[in-house]
């Protein structure tokens, strides 16, 4: 039987670059409009918007059965959510995942934003935190991945990370993903400590770390819609995500603006860009 090779040569890493710089603008856009009264449906066609005017398609509507550009998981909704029109409110934590694809090739990323609330200051401060330390464990991921011998030491850069800001879950039903010419591709990329060492880090190796944290328990359970992942015990999530290529130089992070440097200079190390 034929198998496809996880690691993508030189070539095919410059391609990956267009289609990360579209979903990085896709969520900037997503990012500007998440304010009270707007509708996750509005911030779904402001992304759309960015991915089209760099001449990329969105690709989660290449998922069957999924007719949007990005994913809106608010609250103790985790990923997956279906953008809707419910008026977002002050305080609510939110969740934006959106991909695009240019020329045959994926990026994939997401963000979390807290929408202030000044007569909820305790509750914003608690759902920023959320954010923070998730947003912190998926550069301890990148950063592993820059150092690492084999891909499941993300894992426990990633867990390692959260286990030291609090008392956190960390999903273990949905993890991260290898991606190229298909969004979702192999290997898996797990955001906690397994017992495998998984395929060894080295040029060609592209994968999208997502690291999704809630506040209470890491059960799950998956609404009437059949996508939107939810929290069993209701309390917050919030994910996190880049899509980052090994090279013969280091790494760089596809789906953000400078590659990931000025996140990743708190861990000592500098991404280089792609020759």
């Amino acid at each position: 039987m034929l198998r496809r090779s996880i690691y993508k040569s030189p070539a095919q890493l410059r391609l990956m670059m267009a289609p990360g710089a579209a979903t990085a603008a896709s969520l900037q856009a997503a990012r500007s409009g998440i304010r009270v009264g707007a509708t996750t449906l509005d911030v779904n066609a402001a992304a759309e918007a960015a991915i089209v005017a760099l001449g990329g398609q969105p690709n989660f509507v290449l998922e069957p059965g999924y007719h949007h550009t990005i994913c809106a998981s608010v609250n103790d909704d985790v990923v997956h959510g279906i953008p809707n029109a419910r008026p977002l409110e002050p305080g609510d934590i939110v969740s934006i995942d959106s991909g695009a694809i240019l020329d045959g090739w994926n990026g994939d990323a997401a963000i979390t934003v807290v929408i202030p609330d000044p007569a909820r200051p305790d509750l914003v401060a608690a759902r920023q935190k959320l954010s923070d330390v998730t947003e912190g464990s998926l550069w301890a991921g990148i950063a592993r991945l820059a150092r690492a011998k084999h891909l499941n030491e993300v894992g426990d850069a990633v867990q390692g990370y959260v286990e030291a800001r609090g008392d956190y879950g960390i999903l273990t039903d949905y993890i991260g993903h290898g991606i190229g010419r298909s969004m979702h591709e192999a290997p898996p990329v797990f955001n906690y400590r397994v017992s495998q060492k998984g395929p060894e880090v080295k040029p060609g190796l592209v994968v999208a770390i997502e690291p999704m944290v809630v506040a209470g328990s890491i059960e799950t359970y998956v609404r009437d819609d059949d996508w939107t992942v939810a929290t069993e015990d209701g309390l917050d999530a919030a994910h996190w995500e880049h899509s980052v290529a090994v090279h013969k130089d280091g790494i760089w992070v596809l789906t953000a603006p400078d590659g990931g440097a000025s996140k990743l200079a708190e861990f000592g190390v500098t991404p280089t860009p792609i020759a």
